[in-house]
């Protein structure tokens, strides 16, 4: 028998929680400040994204 994998796209709301997740992280660890927060967020959240979208790309072909 074969078996089946269902596999779900990458959504908007698993790109925010790893973002957050990883945020947190940094936070702990001192790497990002309140000074600083915007920048990293920005991206670590475009990298996460694009990362998605190559991954969604390649399950859809």
């Amino acid at each position: 028998m074969s078996e089946q994998k269902f596999i779900r796209p990458v959504t908007d709301e698993a790109v925010l929680k790893a973002t957050k997740e990883i945020m947190v992280k940094f936070i702990e660890i001192g790497k990002v400040t309140p000074a600083n927060f915007e920048e990293h967020y920005k991206l670590v959240f475009k990298t996460i994204r694009q990362s998605a979208e190559e991954l969604n790309d390649d399950r859809a072909a």
